[in-house]
């Protein structure tokens, strides 16, 4: 399976997970959890970077399109790291769509993260569009 199948596989998966809902965020209603779907994240890939401060950060870049036929006024997706042995080590949710994005519009995002742990594999996380707002 390559990657793009599994990232849209883990897509719908996680929209479908019951994850308590926090005071910070609405459960998604069932359209939102449909709309998912026709969110494509593309050009995904990672990079080490150092800081002014000289820490590194690693990056994930990429794109996301609304493939669909409705307005996106925001999105989150939960990056997934795992350790060696494929153990869940940072679970963080990161806002990729903060302003409105309209139908076919394709828009790059930059997700910057300092903090993982050293147990990290090194490897792609998993990206899970886990929040959704639609107009």
């Amino acid at each position: 399976m390559d990657s793009r199948a599994l990232l849209a596989s883990a897509m719908v998966f996680c929209v479908s997970c019951k994850a308590p809902p926090t005071t910070a965020d609405a459960p998604p209603s069932a359209e939102a959890k449909a709309y998912v779907a026709k969110l494509k994240l593309s050009e995904v890939n990672m990079q080490a970077t150092e800081s002014l401060a000289g820490q590194m950060v690693t990056e994930i870049e990429g794109k996301i399109t609304n493939a669909g036929d409705r307005t996106v006024e925001y999105a989150a997706v939960a990056c997934v790291f795992t350790d060696s042995i494929n153990q869940l080590i940072l679970r963080e949710k990161v806002a990729i769509v903060k302003r409105p994005l309209k139908p076919g519009e394709t828009r790059s995002f930059r997700l910057p993260f300092d903090d993982i742990p050293p147990s990290w594999n090194n490897k792609m996380p998993t990206l899970v569009v886990a929040q959704i707002r639609l107009s």
